[in-house]
């Protein structure tokens, strides 16, 4: 039988919507955090196919959710193209910056990439392997437009100002670097889908720091670029695009891209998202992280309201954005069984 996820991507409106969580594996389960210190550090967790591969299935041995993700980081692939990463405790990544033509010329391209990112197309290799086979496998990468926002500004901004600086005062830079960004990503993805990954998830987390017809060509177009060149390369590829906070700009992403799922972030409502953007195609999301802290009555009202709202279409249920350190595991079984009591 065609697993769950896989169905409702091909358009299928299911009794019960499949289901998994953005960051499942992560600092909120116990034994994530003993792997992760068996590990010795973010990065050589990343780089560990045996440790990455048993983090991804963590989640999946103690929730049975319907999907598995590849556990891995979006700026493992800027560092495969000649790009310092490393990780501050507390803080979060630091990269070098490629701020200028020079920088920029000291960037990799091509199959380069794969020497760095061979470990992680054999973590995809054990987990096609070693995962239920109810259990669909993810593959991921983040869209050009967040990694870029990365390589520029050295950090996470909360504004995005040095990529929209750098844009308006070189674009020409600007867009060189999207477009290396944009090939090495579809050669990453296209390793993972031969190594066994079954569907492909664009992470576009700071989608939202543009608008207008900025969006449309660092946002749209390269995901249009990325799913186009995937589909043809892999025809039956389902593609799942999360340009996040993308507001009135979710309304036709499926067609102006080509993904099969568009994931919605918990700025908009289910209903607004029904509404608007499912009648295109699957849609995924989008209950608030923040209940999987606070849990309770709240919880279970707020994940059947969007089970409820999304009921008419094909849905995957997911949050709005990743689980946070800080959830209690008992409020993401709470939600799993809220969703599957119908």
């Amino acid at each position: 039988m065609t697993k769950t996820i896989l169905r409702a991507l091909r358009g299928e409106t299911l009794p019960t919507p499949p289901i998994w969580m953005m960051r499942q594996a992560g600092r909120y389960l116990p034994e994530y955090r003993a792997t992760r210190a068996e590990a010795g550090d973010f990065l050589k967790l990343c780089y560990n196919p045996e440790l990455a591969a048993e983090v991804t299935l963590q989640p999946i041995r103690r929730y049975g959710f319907d999907a598995a993700i590849l556990f891995a980081d979006i700026l493992l692939l800027p560092q495969a193209l000649g790009a310092d990463l490393w990780f501050v405790t507390g803080e979060g990544p630091r990269m070098s910056t490629v701020t200028t033509d020079a920088d920029f010329a000291k960037l990799g391209q091509g199959d380069m990439i794969h020497d760095t990112l061979n470990p992680v197309y054999e973590t995809v290799k054990r987990l096609s392997r070693d995962l239920p086979s109810e259990t669909t496998l993810i593959g991921f990468a983040g869209a050009p437009w967040t990694v870029a926002t990365y390589l520029i500004a050295g950090r996470g901004t909360p504004d995005k100002a040095p990529a929209r600086a750098l844009l308006a005062e070189n674009p020409v830079l600007f867009d060189k670097i999207m477009e290396r960004l944009t090939e090495a990503t579809i050669d990453y993805l296209s390793e993972q889908v031969k190594a066994g990954a079954e569907v492909i998830k664009l992470f576009d987390s700071w989608a939202g720091a543009l608008e207008g017809d900025a969006f449309d060509r660092y946002i749209t177009e390269p995901a249009r670029i990325i799913t186009s060149e995937l589909k043809s390369r892999f025809p039956d590829l389902p593609v799942i695009a999360f340009p996040r906070q993308a507001g009135e700009k979710y309304i036709g992403f499926h067609n102006a891209t080509g993904a099969d799922c568009v994931a919605l972030d918990n700025s908009i409502s289910p209903e607004w998202g029904a509404e608007h953007v499912q009648p295109l195609g699957c849609v995924q999301g989008n209950l608030a992280s923040s209940h999987m802290v606070t849990g309770g009555d709240a919880l279970v009202q707020e994940t059947k309201r969007v089970v409820q709202a999304f009921s008419k279409g094909p849905h995957i249920f997911n949050l709005g954005h990743g689980i946070t350190p800080d959830a209690d595991p008992e409020n993401v079984q709470l939600m799993i069984d809220t969703v599957r009591a119908g």
